[in-house]
């Protein structure tokens, strides 16, 4: 088992949350998409087109996800990045629903299904990670520590 993995379920473990704890700390929206592996529609969620510098944050336990340093448009309707905040606090998987082949990302710390990651960003990467935007929280907190979402 690689150290990934045995992070992952270790945090797996220590976030395990039962459905009905879920549905009562998120919106119906949140809870079908990072919980049931649903997608927003495009151009629905004000993140796509957000501007502000900061985190993106899981909508459900927090864990820094993507910094608005890579964050792009395009074009899609979906908040768009080119890379993680850091390599462990994403998971991948391959996701063959719907007769497509793709990868889908998680979240590492609590298993929330984020989107999809394909391979055709822009530099330095190359990657597009097309997330959902109700699966993220925006923190532009500040140098004094306080948070304005």
């Amino acid at each position: 088992m690689t150290k990934a993995e045995k992070n992952q379920n270790t945090a797996k473990e220590q976030h395990a949350v039962s459905k009905e704890e879920w549905r009562d700390k998120l919106s119906a929206e949140q809870y079908h998409v990072t919980r049931e592996h649903g997608t927003e529609r495009a151009f629905s969620h004000p993140h796509h087109a957000e501007k502000r510098d900061g985190m993106y944050r899981c909508v459900c336990c927090g864990t820094a996800l993507f910094s608005s340093d890579t964050k792009f448009d395009s074009g899609t309707g979906w908040p768009s990045f080119t890379d993680v905040a850091s390599a462990d606090t994403v998971a991948k998987h391959e996701d063959s629903s719907f007769g497509m082949r793709r990868v889908e990302v998680r979240c590492a710390n609590c298993d929330a299904h984020l989107g999809h990651v394909f391979p055709d960003g822009p530099g330095p990467t190359g990657m597009r990670y097309c997330i959902n935007g109700c699966a993220l929280d925006l923190d532009t907190s500040d140098a004094s520590g306080e948070t304005s979402s």
